[in-house]
């Protein structure tokens, strides 16, 4: 029997040393870094888990008042040319003592911002939107502005002083979390040159019109998404995403009967400020 013979000694082994890195970088790539990413992963989510068992921050009440109003574009004011809107306050209470009692670097808030806002309603009519409202107007009719960007930014007070000199037409957050975040949703032009009968010279001017003008509240029933970001005074991050589900419908005629309060005192994981790692 002829036996091979290897001329070339360099080269093979070369070839080997080589076949054998890439097997190493391949098992690498393909299973130890795969298996190490998701070991991370896992070891993440029990952290974030650990640090939000007893949640700093967290929502506690939930305020929404509703109602409706009717702008008068007609000449001198004849009610010829209405457009109505249906707006609601929102005012937001959170709770950052219940788990520190005292109040320190770590429940007291250094940024405070909203944003991945996003509105759905039951039908297309109108044009929706959502900003800041001082609270000092809360439950009333005030035109406020649409939104440049999908964020809204609150000036943080900390001090009394600060507090004497805040202009609270701004968005405004106090840093012991002692006012709530106010906010206003808009549905203006659900119906647009509206004018009353020639039998009347008179129209509500709230949650009534919505009714005189036959709108149905199931088409101005709305959904609001959004998400609160806040840094506090140790610089760690928290957030919260938000779901607000708001009938205007209700056993006593709801909107229609001129306005609809609602005021929920809320619990459970969703409403918890989830610490980011």
């Amino acid at each position: 029997m002829r036996k091979i013979r290897i001329k070339h000694h360099k080269i093979v082994f070369t070839s080997f040393i080589l076949i054998l890195f890439v097997l190493s970088f391949l098992y690498y790539d393909l299973i130890f870094k795969t298996s190490f990413a998701k070991d991370s992963f896992s070891n993440q989510v029990v952290k974030i888990a650990e640090q939000n068992e007893n949640p700093i921050f967290k929502i506690q009440k939930i305020i929404i008042y509703s109602s409706a109003n009717a702008i008068d574009k007609s000449e001198n004011e004849s009610l010829q040319d209405l457009s109505i809107l249906q707006y609601s306050d929102i005012a937001i209470y959170l709770d950052n003592t219940s788990t520190i009692y005292d109040i320190t670097n770590e429940n007291t808030v250094k940024e405070l911002y909203i944003d991945n806002i996003h509105i759905s309603t039951g039908s297309d009519k109108g044009h929706q939107y959502v900003n800041y409202k001082n609270a000092l107007d809360f439950a009333k009719y005030k035109e406020i502005k649409e939104l440049n960007n999908d964020k809204i930014e609150y000036t943080i007070v900390n001090t009394n002083d600060e507090n004497n000199h805040t202009d609270y037409e701004v968005p405004t957050f106090y840093t012991d979390c002692s006012n709530p975040i106010t906010l206003e949703y808009m549905n203006e032009d659900i119906i647009t040159n509206y004018a009353t009968s020639s039998d009347s010279n008179t129209i509500s001017f709230n949650g009534k019109v919505l009714q005189e003008a036959g709108i149905d509240l199931q088409d101005v029933n709305y959904t609001l998404n959004f998400t609160i970001h806040l840094v506090n005074n140790l610089n760690e991050t928290f957030i919260c995403p938000v779901r607000l589900q708001v009938d205007l419908t209700g056993n006593d005629g709801g909107i229609y009967k001129g306005y609809k309060y609602d005021n929920t005192s809320v619990s459970g994981y969703e409403y918890n400020f989830i610490k980011i790692v």
